[in-house]
């Protein structure tokens, strides 16, 4: 979720409209209409902000005003006692993603998740992640949509499904199997799923996969219905050294399935040494792994998606050779 300071807020001669000020009231915090709604602690900060840029653009005291709704709802806000940050952090909401696109009606995916939990239970699946978001934003571009259209598509570690289920929903691929290590997170990618793809059960398949373990005669393998995956995805599956050696052997695993098969990794560079490790055992494995040319873009060119521009994410292409190694060596 973006953070309140860094929402566009309309115009002041707009803010200052009653008409607008009414419609923001309704689409924005009036449980009774909005569809999904965020956690409180988040409407509070959005509101407080609002309601300041409201009062900077008033001119005139005698006419201008700020809507009754607004301001007795900031009241009840400071009144009620707002869930401690603890707790707020754990509170799953409905959260819609827009493609970037400039068209008011760009793809959107909406997701159950705790966007503001970084792991519990050992997984950090329960939100979306920035590099899935920028991995999206590269697959809808017109050079992105060539590798999942009209393919065959495996998301490893796939958290909410944001990946696998905006490739179902909007991209026109064949087939999607969304695994993850975690049941828990499982069972909420199959809430997801019925919520985006309802009727889209041929199409879309959820399964548990846990990296390093044997993939043949598994979830995987799709050998015996003769077909083929033709793309592997992964977001943020780079975040832990200590993973590295089981990602690659399901790498490596899927490649020995599938050896016409590519693989696109998104990682975000929180850490250049994890980063290089994982490199180092592509190409220790004789893996070829290429960086793709697709910065993030600056926050004011984006009109999508919208992600932090803090770290640096990077988005790598690995094939496979012949004469694979040990996976298990870094």
């Amino acid at each position: 979720m973006i953070e309140p300071d860094q929402l566009t807020l309309p115009a002041s001669n707009v803010l200052r409209l009653p008409d607008v000020q009414d419609q923001i009231y309704e689409q924005m915090f009036d449980d009774g209409r909005a569809e999904w709604m965020p956690p409180v602690r988040y409407r509070f900060r959005v509101l407080k902000r609002l309601l300041n840029a409201m009062e900077q653009a008033i001119e005139d005291p005698e006419e201008d005003e700020i809507s009754d709704k607004l301001s007795n709802l900031l009241a009840q806000y400071m009144v009620d006692p707002l869930p401690p940050a603890i707790v707020a952090a754990q509170q799953k909401v409905y959260v819609t993603y827009s493609a970037p696109n400039p068209d008011i009606w760009a793809p959107q995916v909406t997701l159950l998740e705790a966007p503001y939990l970084l792991a519990s239970s050992g997984t950090t699946g329960f939100r979306t992640w920035e590099a899935a978001l920028h991995l999206g934003a590269f697959l809808f571009s017109d050079n992105g949509k060539r590798y999942v259209a009209g393919k065959r598509v495996l998301e490893l570690g796939a958290g909410t499904g944001f990946l696998s289920i905006f490739c179902a929903k909007h991209l026109g691929v064949q087939h999607v199997l969304a695994t993850d290590g975690s049941l828990d997170v499982v069972n909420d990618i199959k809430v997801n799923a019925r919520h985006n793809l309802p009727d889209s059960h041929e199409i879309y398949e959820i399964a548990m996969l846990r990296w390093g373990h044997a993939l043949i005669g598994g979830v995987a393998d799709c050998r015996n219905r003769d077909r083929a995956y033709d793309i592997v995805l992964g977001a943020d599956v780079t975040y832990d050294v200590k993973s590295i050696p089981a990602l690659m052997a399901t790498i490596r695993d899927l490649f020995e399935l599938y050896p016409e098969s590519k693989v696109l990794i998104s990682a975000t560079v929180r850490n250049q040494n994890t980063l290089s490790a994982f490199i180092t055992a592509c190409k220790t494995n004789n893996l070829y792994i290429e960086r793709l040319d697709f910065p993030v873009p600056s926050a004011e060119d984006q009109i999508g998606f919208f992600i932090p521009t803090l770290t640096s994410i990077e988005i790598f292409v690995i094939t496979h050779t012949k004469d694979s190694k040990d996976a298990f060596t870094l």
